[in-house]
């Protein structure tokens, strides 16, 4: 979704906003389920498609110890009362509600959006059988109704709703917002006044990702540094509180043992064991869920490595940190949290921090690998030609060294693009080809395959000595993707 910068201005989202416009060319009322990070711009999103149309939009309460399936109730009558202008309504029964709620919407284009559908619901296990059964026997008459459940926390949402024989054929469309690409970014942040240079614009992405709810903050009279320093290293930072709002919000009880499995993945990527061990938990199915959790709520990416001669995945895997807030957040914030609410940062430099260009790379390759269609676009490489791409990694053997490639895709004519991911604030310098060799010489390559090495880079350029050497087959700038 988009950024609202005005009453009239929206970005991005097109592939979104055409999937939701088709359902209004239907002769049935539809069901649409929204999922996706906090703060990605679900309800924006709704709101830009239902600007033309009537909207009855309802939100669950934020959980809390306090909260109870009585008051999610009754905040669901006080929000209904409010917008169909009646007074006095009783919240006794969730079927009564959602009746009165279809009566009025029973004829037209109606919208009706339910937001944080798992707040609103989980404490009351007859919710969403009301829900099904008003859907099917009411809401659904209404062949002009565009019925959006929509939530963060998508972990529940694919237990209780897209798995759920409830509701089973009468979903019309499920949608997951993702980060905006960079390209959107770079739309946004133009639209915001802010006119830094493509290095500034990366600085900024690697702290706030393609989130539009943070870029929303950014300030354009000020340089990079000086934005991050308001966002994260002040008490009145909206990125100072985030994090914690975002693992209660979802994860509530539980979270501190998300963010031990988060924690872990800090400085890199990670396989199951190594996480075992690095966060200190027990292995056990409650783990493998908890990874699940975090990766339908966006935050983390599981990348297969794969069997390159019979194309076929492997069961070896590496978890992935995907979300650059949630790294910077425990790299930096957390561990000066007592200094940044005792004003310490207020005169500091952000250069005072430890090793930040190392997490620049991290950050950069989260970017990359979120926006590879401009690498295939860059290879003349056409998406049904790809059979697999990822990150790559193979375990050393005892004929065969270990090896981990940042990005590798493999194509039906049997190229391999091999590509070294590499953000640099210094011009990059030849060091980078012998790099690129050791891992190529320790990459198993089958008969019949051809491997090309791809740079990618963003930053402060690549030496001129690089290209003479014509050793890569291609150089990628992905700050052309931040160019005004």
């Amino acid at each position: 979704m988009g950024w609202e910068m005005s009453e009239f201005s929206f970005i991005g989202r097109q592939a979104e906003l055409k999937s939701l416009n088709d359902l209004t060319q239907k002769k049935a009322a539809s069901l649409v389920v929204i999922k996706g990070r906090r703060r990605i711009g679900k309800s924006r999103l709704v709101a830009e498609f239902a600007k033309k149309y009537r909207l009855l939009s309802f939100s669950g309460l934020v959980p809390t110890e306090a909260t109870t399936a009585a008051s999610q109730k009754e905040e669901f009558a006080h929000q209904l009362s409010k917008q169909l202008n009646f007074s006095g309504l009783k919240a006794d029964d969730w079927g009564d509600l959602f009746s009165l709620l279809a009566r009025e919407t029973k004829h037209g284009r109606v919208v009706i959006l339910f937001d944080e559908i798992s707040w609103m619901g989980s404490k009351d296990p007859d919710f969403l059988g009301k829900l099904k059964n008003a859907w099917d026997l009411e809401f659904k008459k209404n062949a002009e109704l565009i019925f959006i459940l929509c939530g963060s926390v998508s972990s529940w949402i694919d237990e209780n709703i897209l798995k759920s024989t409830g509701f089973m054929g009468r979903l019309s469309l499920v949608l997951d917002v993702r980060e905006l690409s960079l390209t959107e970014c770079n739309q946004l942040l133009k639209a915001g006044g802010f006119r830094g240079s493509a290095y500034e614009k990366f600085k900024l992405l690697s702290v706030t990702g393609g989130i539009p709810r943070y870029l929303e903050e950014i300030k354009k009279d000020r340089l990079a540094d000086e934005n991050i320093k308001d966002l994260c290293f002040t008490r009145s930072g909206i990125l100072f509180r985030e994090f914690n709002d975002i693992f209660l919000d979802i994860f509530s009880r539980r979270s501190e043992l998300y963010k031990k499995i988060v924690a872990s993945l800090v400085n890199g990527s990670k396989e199951f064991s190594e996480i075992v061990a690095s966060a200190g938990i027990k292995k056990s199915g409650y783990l493998s869920q908890h990874l699940s959790d975090l990766i339908a709520s966006g935050f983390v990416k599981r990348d297969f490595t794969w069997n390159i001669k019979s194309s076929t995945e492997s069961k070896l895997s590496h978890y992935r940190l995907a979300d650059n807030y949630l790294r910077f957040y425990l790299k930096y914030i957390e561990k000066n949290r007592l200094k940044i609410e005792g004003d310490h940062f207020n005169n500091k430099s952000l250069a005072t921090l430890p090793n930040l260009d190392s997490i620049m790379g991290l950050q950069f390759e989260n970017l990359v690998l979120n926006n590879r269609r401009f690498i295939w676009e860059n290879l003349n490489i056409h998406p049904e030609d790809i059979i697999t791409d990822n990150p790559y990694f193979q375990r050393p053997q005892l004929r065969k060294k270990g090896c981990q490639i940042d990005y590798l895709i493999q194509t039906r004519a049997n190229v391999l693009y091999a590509c070294e991911i590499k953000f640099s604030k210094q011009e990059i310098r030849t060091d980078i080809i012998n790099e690129m060799r050791q891992k190529l010489a320790a990459f198993h390559l089958p008969r019949g395959f051809s491997i090309l090495p791809i740079l990618i880079h963003a930053g402060g350029g690549v030496s001129e000595a690089i290209v003479d050497q014509q050793f890569f087959s291609h150089i990628i700038d992905f700050s052309e993707l931040l160019k005004s």
